[in-house]
């Protein structure tokens, strides 16, 4: 039986959140044979024990959430891709003709000329980020494709968002295509004709009735 696109999405998500509650278990689990003697600095910063046992659990579980949450929506946003095109969505990975590092760079969802790069978010503030972004769309435009940015959530640091401007601009610079926020979602939604913001909310809302 040929599951739908919305319940290939559930099983998606219920993967991703069964791996990610397994992970933080393990973590927790690990940290309670860690050595505590940093816990001496906390309390001269006036952090009691407890709460310093809080921050440093919290702290492991954020990783873990931020990645996996990461790696689903981008997962998600593709798998709506194949839905639509098939096996004219695909991973591929193609030289890099301008510079010698990295030897490749990989396009998350190559559908005829249209390359996408999918972000669930980026909030980098790093400005090495935009030279290695630069190189790679510029290799993506010589080997003849469109780059296309689809980014779900904006940063909130001034600089963060001062590097996606800059970003913007080097997408229009090579007549790529950049959407962020409301329009990443619209995009997906016209292009592949699956409503994934709409799935998603009835999913999350299910989750935490």
């Amino acid at each position: 039986m040929t599951l739908t696109i919305e319940q290939e999405l559930r099983e998606l998500a219920d993967r991703y959140a069964t791996q990610l509650e397994l992970k933080v278990k393990e973590r927790v689990e690990d940290m309670n044979q860690d050595d505590k003697s940093h816990y001496l600095i906390y309390r001269v910063l006036k952090v009691t024990l407890e709460e310093g046992e809080m921050i440093d659990v919290y702290q492991n579980k954020g990783r873990f959430l931020y990645k996996y949450a990461g790696s689903f929506l981008e997962e998600a946003a593709t798998l709506c891709f194949v839905h639509k095109f098939g096996e004219k969505a695909q991973k591929v990975k193609i030289p890099n003709t301008i510079g010698q590092r990295p030897k490749t760079f990989e396009i998350d969802c190559l559908v005829d000329e249209d390359a996408h790069e999918i972000k669930w978010r980026d909030a980098t503030t790093d400005g090495d980020h935009i030279t290695k972004e630069h190189t790679r769309i510029q290799v993506i435009k010589d080997a003849g494709f469109v780059p296309i940015r689809v980014m779900f959530y904006y940063p909130n640091r001034k600089q963060a968002i001062k590097i996606q401007q800059t970003l913007e601009t080097l997408y229009e610079g090579v007549n790529g295509q950049y959407y962020y926020g409301d329009a990443a979602w619209d995009y997906i939604k016209k292009t592949t004709e699956v409503d994934l913001k709409g799935i998603l909310q009835k999913i999350a809302d299910e989750n935490t009735q």
